[in-house]
């Protein structure tokens, strides 16, 4: 059995984590980023599909290229960050499972229905997004994660010739604490959760 994390590391991960809306000027190494996928590819998802494609934006030009697809609020905090994920999808996912799971004929579970194989790489893109926001915190990262964005945009700008789609962006970075909004409130346990 596993022992809890310490309130260190509970702090660093939930308790104290903050989505940042403002960044230092400091470069985080490409080496970093492999790093953080590294961790990010080991959550679970439906059947292994593992559907998340990830692009990090992290070059002047490339940040050009997504200003447009950008709202208003998430201009200027996306194009201070060291660095812009985004997070796509693969919608043809499936023609990696003969890889991913090899012990079944797992693609043909998707390829029959284009609602179920959308549905799938879609929810399990987002759960690989939050483990990309949970990996970046343990790796001493900082993250604004944002939905505020053109998709048929960036899906144009940024994947044209492929099957990928937009799904979210996160800005990752070392946060400038001075522009952290005030933390709202949360629903509680009671408001939330059923024991049945």
């Amino acid at each position: 059995m596993h022992q809890p994390l310490d309130q260190g590391a509970m702090a660093q991960l939930f308790l104290d984590a903050r989505s940042h809306n403002g960044w230092q000027d400091l470069p985080v190494p490409d080496r970093l980023l492999e790093q953080l996928y590294d961790l990010t590819k080991m959550g679970p998802t439906s059947a292994n599909c593992s559907p998340a494609r990830f692009v990090f934006v992290r070059t002047r030009q490339g940040k050009e290229l997504l200003k447009p697809c950008l709202s208003s609020g998430n201009l200027e905090k996306t194009m201070s960050a060291p660095v812009t994920v985004i997070v796509a999808y693969d919608s043809r996912f499936y023609d990696r499972l003969p890889e991913l799971f090899p012990h079944a004929d797992a693609r043909s579970w998707f390829t029959g229905s284009p609602e179920i194989s959308h549905e799938t790489a879609f929810r399990n893109s987002s759960m690989q997004a939050a483990y990309m926001l949970m990996a970046a915190r343990s790796l001493g990262l900082d993250t604004g994660p944002m939905s505020g964005f053109d998709a048929k945009a960036v899906d144009l700008a940024f994947f044209s010739d492929t099957h990928w789609r937009s799904n979210m962006l996160i800005n990752l970075g070392y946060g400038d604490s001075s522009k952290l909004f005030d933390r709202l409130p949360r629903l509680s346990y009671s408001k939330t959760c059923i024991l049945t």
